[in-house]
């Protein structure tokens, strides 16, 4: 795995790849001359998957502390050590029905958007089909930091329960005050990848650049009633990548 603070050498990169993903997004620079359409809005295209990392696999603004290398690694929210002890008592005591989360932990969420005629379904294998094999696709991307309070979002309220608006999958909302997205070229992410072992797919991402609250009890309450998605646990990140030669600018 390539650490974060350590550059590869170029005979290292995989260039032939597009812009690759998670960035700093706080940082607009990237030498990669791979460009390809900006995707249109979420309300264009179909919500195929909704997922999420721990911690963030982007680091930004409200989400900066550096949690370390590896598939546990990544960022924090800023306000990680800032929670109160009753914020950070698990009232599942670890038997939550959403494995790999607990409060104080920062999640970062995706919300997957396939310009196929798919249906929201498991991986992100729904986002394409037999016949639509290379879709334009676009991740909306929240980080929450998870905290014990009822008070705190509820992570239902943006989750997909059938709705069909204008002929597109939705979810019920997209998260809104933390800040203009930050939209750029990337890729796929996650822990399988780094800056030798490139995605291939071309990702539209829009990532938002504040933390929100979001209610441990409301994850598992997701995973606990069931979900299209399959979606039972949080999963690992993709190191930081770093390189320029691997950065879209971000316009």
């Amino acid at each position: 795995m390539v650490m974060n603070d350590v550059a590869p050498a170029a005979a290292d990169l995989c260039l032939a790849s597009g812009p690759q993903t998670p960035r700093d997004i706080a940082s607009a620079y990237g030498l990669n001359p791979i460009k390809f359409a900006i995707a249109p809005a979420p309300e264009a295209l179909n919500l195929c998957n909704i997922h999420t990392h721990t911690n963030a696999e982007h680091k930004a603004p409200g989400f900066n502390v550096y949690a370390g290398d590896g598939p546990t690694g990544g960022y924090r929210c800023n306000e990680t050590d800032e929670l109160t002890e009753a914020e950070m008592v698990d009232p599942a005591n670890g038997e939550g029905a959403f494995s790999g989360v607990k409060p104080g932990d920062t999640i970062e969420v995706h919300w997957v958007y396939s310009s196929c005629d798919v249906a929201p379904g498991e991986g992100l294998g729904s986002c394409l089909s037999d016949t639509c094999e290379n879709p334009t696709l676009r991740v909306e991307a929240q980080a929450f930091q998870v905290v014990n309070d009822a008070s705190a979002i509820d992570f239902n309220d943006y989750v997909y329960e059938n709705t069909v608006v204008d002929g597109f999958h939705q979810p019920k909302n997209l998260p809104a005050g933390t800040g203009t997205p930050v939209v750029f070229r990337g890729s796929t992410t996650g822990p399988s990848y780094d800056q030798s072992t490139c995605s291939p797919l071309q990702v539209t991402w829009s990532v938002r650049p504040m933390c929100a609250r979001v209610d441990i009890s409301s994850l598992n309450e997701w995973a606990s009633k069931g979900n299209v998605f399959n979606e039972t646990k949080s999963h690992g990140v993709r190191a930081l990548v770093t390189a320029p030669e691997l950065l879209s600018q971000i316009e």
